[in-house]
């Protein structure tokens, strides 16, 4: 199985080579039959494509990622300019598509996420069980403790995006989200900016796709248009560990980002705009 690890990046030279490094000292998820124990009874890991996009930094961080695409298992694209996470992630998802992998994970630049939570992120898809698969800050694992009002602001988003997907999560906007190729066939991302993390969930939410749509579906096989049946995706969302940033240290989302979740969450979760 082939993995894809998505990593947005703007402005982040001070994190971008650590983080990089760290998804690389960090060994791919196993598969196989059984839980990636084959025939022999040798672990064998996913094959694993790091895709860099550089969203029009302008501290330096192009050089660096340059320098990291040299490196095995890592490619990097550039957009001329900042047009935000969304446009980043979008680019990304196509750029993964058209290598033929499996399956996508999103992977922030900076250190507040662990690649070490890749395996458990991706082992529902790798097993066959699920569709997509959402992190969540909330469910137990570690995380630093920061601000008080972003948690309660960050909880609200996600009872308004239950309501409106009838969905059961915890963390909506966590940055962790895994789909199957079969989902990032048929995934529309509009959201340029940080309203990309509503957008997804209630995408997911209401995406049907064919009845026999795995994982282990050939790559190159494009969506049928007339499939026989269609079902709801299945959903599955993991514990992931947490060390956010502070302000000074990077941290870029605001707290007028709040407002604007709502009203992806309106779009496109009641509405259901482009789907």
């Amino acid at each position: 199985m082939h993995i894809a690890i998505i990593i947005p990046v703007y402005n982040e030279s001070r994190w971008v080579v650590r983080g990089v490094e760290r998804v690389l000292q960090t060994l791919p998820p196993t598969c196989g039959v059984v839980r990636g124990v084959n025939a022999q009874g040798k672990s064998e890991p996913c094959q694993r494509t790091l895709i860099l996009i550089d969203d029009g930094s302008t501290d330096g961080s192009i050089d660096l990622i340059k320098s990291l695409a040299t490196k095995p298992g890592v490619e990097a694209l550039y957009h001329a300019r900042n047009q935000g996470k969304g446009a980043a992630i979008a680019t990304g998802l196509a750029h993964a598509l058209s290598k033929g992998v499996d399956a996508a994970l999103i992977h922030d630049a900076d250190l507040e996420y662990d690649p070490s939570d890749h395996e458990v992120a991706l082992r529902p898809i790798i097993d066959g069980r699920a569709d997509a698969v959402i992190g969540s800050r909330f469910l137990g694992q570690t995380h630093r403790v920061l601000y008080y009002w972003h948690s309660v602001a960050n909880r609200a988003i996600t009872t308004f995006s239950n309501m409106a997907t009838n969905l059961n999560l915890t963390d909506i906007e966590c940055c962790t989200k895994c789909f199957t190729r079969a989902v990032m066939q048929r995934l529309v991302i509009t959201e340029r900016g940080f309203g990309v993390e509503p957008e997804l969930v209630a995408r997911l939410a209401h995406m049907r796709i064919p009845d026999d749509a795995t994982v282990s579906a050939s790559v190159s096989a494009a969506p049928s248009t007339t499939p026989t049946s269609l079902r709801p995706l299945r959903i599955y969302e993991v514990p992931v560990s947490y060390a956010g940033r502070t302000y000074a240290e990077g941290k870029k989302i605001k707290w007028t980002d709040g407002f604007g979740a709502l009203s992806c969450i309106f779009k496109y979760g009641v509405l259901r705009t482009g789907s």
